[in-house]
């Protein structure tokens, strides 16, 4: 007696029968994938954000970089510092006012992120003058946008801190 399974044709429509099984097994596997990967935003990108400044007093007076997601952008901002300078001298370029990275800030909608910029670290009469700051995200900075200042600012040895969720966080204190 020959078994059910003992017929070519047989063998074939349980091969066939395994293949489609796996491969929707596979599908959704994949769309679950897919599903885990888009739930964490991508980074975000010079382009991705409105930037805008302010000049704030504290700590001697600073400019607040206010950092917000384009309409229908969702997209995670490091907690680096920005990449910034005032000039094309390199001696006009930010450097890290903090020693860790912050938390990262996940941006859309109204969420905003925000940066302290410090043109002046110094403690002298020295300094250059500008009315402008280049700005972009850091890694991103072929791609800088400028900005003009709303008053010209004396630039020294100038520091950023890190994007931060909270603006009182970002307040950046000269050594």
């Amino acid at each position: 007696m020959r078994s059910l399974l003992g017929t070519r044709a047989a063998r074939l429509t349980v091969t066939a029968v395994a293949a489609l099984a796996l491969t929707g097994t596979a599908a959704a596997t994949a769309e679950a994938g897919t599903a885990k990967q888009s739930a964490t935003p991508r980074a975000c990108v010079t382009k991705d954000l409105k930037l805008t400044t302010n000049f704030e007093s504290q700590a001697g007076g600073y400019i607040r970089v206010v950092a917000k997601a384009r309409e229908g952008v969702t997209c995670r901002l490091d907690g680096v510092y920005p990449s910034a300078s005032f000039g094309s001298s390199a001696s006009t370029a930010v450097h890290p006012a903090e020693q860790a990275v912050s938390e990262g800030i996940t941006l859309s909608g109204n969420k905003a992120a925000y940066a302290g910029i410090n043109p002046k670290s110094t403690n002298n009469n020295g300094g250059i003058e500008f009315d402008r700051l280049h700005l972009s995200v850091y890694g991103d900075e072929l791609n800088s946008v400028t900005l003009k200042l709303s008053e010209s600012v004396t630039v020294d040895r100038p520091i950023a801190t890190n994007w931060h969720a909270r603006s009182a966080d970002a307040v950046p204190f000269a050594n």
